[in-house]
């Protein structure tokens, strides 16, 4: 089994995740591949991981690596938010969240989260999901579209691409990826063309935000697994660009400023990856690690 992702930050997430109950269970919210999930597993001998993940197709990844582990790996196919919704209150001794996309879904889904293979739009997590990337980029109103692709991709000429789609879509469908890049490349001034990264890429972020509704669970999802998680246990994010860390970062100040405060936060300021890290998984780059200890 080839396993494409690496994960972001072991030796930090080892050195602040160190269960201390006897029976601890962690919940890898975001299990992908197992990479985190892994780790702790060999780690921890008496821990037990109840890995979360929407997609069918990675989980299974996950179960055949976690195979050697038998009982202590619990596979779990949800999105994170309905999971902690309906778990029960203090159950879990450690949580992890790492919101990044796995690599997986750039290399292997075929699903059209890369702007750069050529395949039908798709950029689904769950492929039960009524709505797809082709029916945003195909059937959104101009304005809808420009709003979507400037609020989750931060892109400064969003309605330059919007119309640019519109007016594409009227003679003929897009459905693929290359379609789309192309589409977004002819649109932006010839300046915004030649950058570190390919001027789609703000767009296929936003549309891949809108598609799994990726910004609208994380503060519902983190809510709920704080409720249930033990007095003296701890949870984590990764987080890897503004959108997503800003939620996390004020709800965590916020529960920590309380005049009977939930949480301690342990990284005042968050955690980076080494730049002997970035080095060897360029993806890490932009990643922030916060940690937070449930005090009552």
């Amino acid at each position: 089994m080839n396993y494409v992702h690496t994960s972001i930050m072991p030796n930090e997430l080892l050195a602040h995740l160190v269960p201390h109950s006897a029976d601890p269970i962690m919940v890898d919210a975001t299990c992908g591949e197992g990479g985190h999930t892994h780790l702790f597993l060999s780690t921890y001998p008496d821990l037990k991981v109840i890995g979360v993940d929407r997609d069918r197709e990675i989980q299974e990844k996950a179960r055949i690596r976690m195979e050697k582990f038998g009982f202590r790996f619990e596979a779990v196919n949800a999105w994170f938010d309905e999971f902690f919704k309906e778990a029960e209150d203090a159950s879990f001794d450690l949580i992890l969240f790492d919101l990044g996309i796995s690599m997986f879904h750039f290399d292997e889904s075929q699903r059209g989260f890369s702007l750069r293979k050529g395949e039908p739009l798709d950029m689904r997590l769950n492929s039960d999901d009524a709505i797809s990337a082709f029916d945003v980029v195909n059937r959104y109103d101009e304005k809808k579209l420009a709003d979507v692709i400037y609020a989750y991709g931060e892109e400064r000429y969003s309605r330059r691409i919007a119309r640019a789609i519109v007016q594409q879509r009227k003679t003929k469908t897009i459905a693929t990826t290359d379609d789309l890049a192309s589409i977004v490349y002819k649109s932006v001034p010839p300046a915004y063309r030649y950058q570190k990264i390919h001027p789609a890429t703000r767009t296929f972020q936003a549309i891949r935000i809108e598609v799994n509704h990726e910004l609208d669970r994380i503060e519902p999802a983190i809510t709920e697994a704080l409720r249930t998680l033990k007095v003296g246990g701890r949870l984590a994010v990764i987080t890897f660009h503004s959108l997503e860390d800003r939620p996390v970062k004020w709800l965590f100040k916020n529960l920590a400023q309380e005049d009977w405060p939930m949480l301690n936060i342990l990284t005042k300021k968050p955690l980076t990856p080494s730049e002997e890290e970035i080095a060897s998984n360029p993806a890490s780059r932009s990643s922030k690690l916060r940690i937070v200890e449930k005090v009552r």
